[in-house]
């Protein structure tokens, strides 16, 4: 299989360039004033979010992430650590950092590894270093080592959202000339993981993140157009039920609580409004606000904030 691309590289290149860079803080607005204080060097803001956060994995994972990837990171986690030695929090914080500093070519692969190690075993119960390794091998590793991470996250929180999408996103890449295979083991991952989460588990949309990002890989390869309204992939049976399924779970169960509710809800709305159900893709996009997300919207290769607000436009009568 080849590597895959960088991911959302491109989007994100053109979102900047318009000055409407997405933020992945998505609607954290704890976050974003943190991340805003570390960028100064005032980490005693991160210490004490993070001690708050506590166990809530999903959420924790969200906020490390997102306070690793930008460039300046790693050398205030650096300052934290001189001060702190041996803190879990400010370990995997410079974990995540080396993970984002590598995958920009920055920094070794083999170090971020090592630093992600490191903050595993001062805290064996936390997924969040997995998380990051995960987040290294999906554009570094085997798929061996994809799996085995993965395992990893989930053995510590069966649920992990990022997780799973990320694997979702890796197993689309899977045999990209098999073309509009019903049976390829994208949709059989994401299936199980819904069936197997509790009713009110964000997983239920897992099948939804499965369908585009096969999407991604099949327009990739010339089997469907580069214009999802072109394609037929959102209107066949199988893909109606997934959607209706999913959707049927946004109206009973929403879960506004999670971190990465507004991922989830841009995934939902791009297979609405491509599926021909502009009410329904209405609802979704009143919903996500101005916390829009370049995936699904910049596949396979697109403008995401021209999709996103076209999408938008038209579901809610706004052309």
């Amino acid at each position: 299989m080849p590597p895959p691309p960088p991911p959302l590289g491109r989007g994100r290149r053109r979102a900047a360039r318009s000055g409407q860079a997405f933020d992945p803080a998505l609607d954290d607005a704890e976050l974003i004033s943190v991340r805003t204080q570390l960028a100064q060097g005032r980490w005693t803001a991160v210490r004490s979010m993070l001690a708050a956060t506590a166990d809530d994995w999903d959420r924790r994972g969200h906020r490390l992430v997102v306070l690793g990837e930008p460039p300046s990171t790693a050398a205030w986690a650096r300052d934290w650590l001189l001060a702190d030695p041996g803190s879990p929090d400010a370990t995997t914080l410079l974990a995540c950092a080396y993970v984002y500093g590598a995958l920009r070519g920055k920094e070794r692969p083999e170090d971020a590894r090592s630093a992600c190690r490191a903050a595993a075993e001062l805290a064996p119960e936390d997924p969040t270093p997995w998380l990051a390794l995960l987040i290294l091998a999906r554009s570094l590793g085997t798929e061996e080592e994809v799996a085995r991470l993965f395992d990893e996250v989930r053995f510590r929180h069966p649920e992990h959202h990022h997780a799973h999408h990320l694997m979702a996103a890796r197993l689309a890449e899977r045999h990209p000339g098999a073309g509009q295979d019903p049976l390829h083991e994208v949709y059989d991952f994401a299936a199980w993981a819904a069936e197997q989460a509790p009713a009110d588990s964000p997983l239920a949309v897992l099948p939804v993140v499965a369908h585009a990002e096969r999407y991604r890989v099949l327009a990739a390869a010339g089997s469907e157009p580069p214009d999802p309204l072109a394609s037929g992939h959102w209107t066949g049976r199988r893909a109606r039920q997934v959607m209706k399924a999913a959707f049927d779970w946004w109206l009973e169960w929403e879960r506004e609580d999670h971190p990465r509710n507004r991922v989830d809800l841009n995934f939902l709305a791009h297979a609405k409004y491509h599926e021909g159900r502009p009410a329904e893709a209405a609802a979704l996009f009143h919903r996500i606000g101005a916390h829009a997300a370049p995936a699904p919207w910049s596949y396979p290769d697109r403008d995401p904030h021209d999709a996103f607000h076209a999408a938008r436009s038209a579901a809610l009568g706004t052309v």
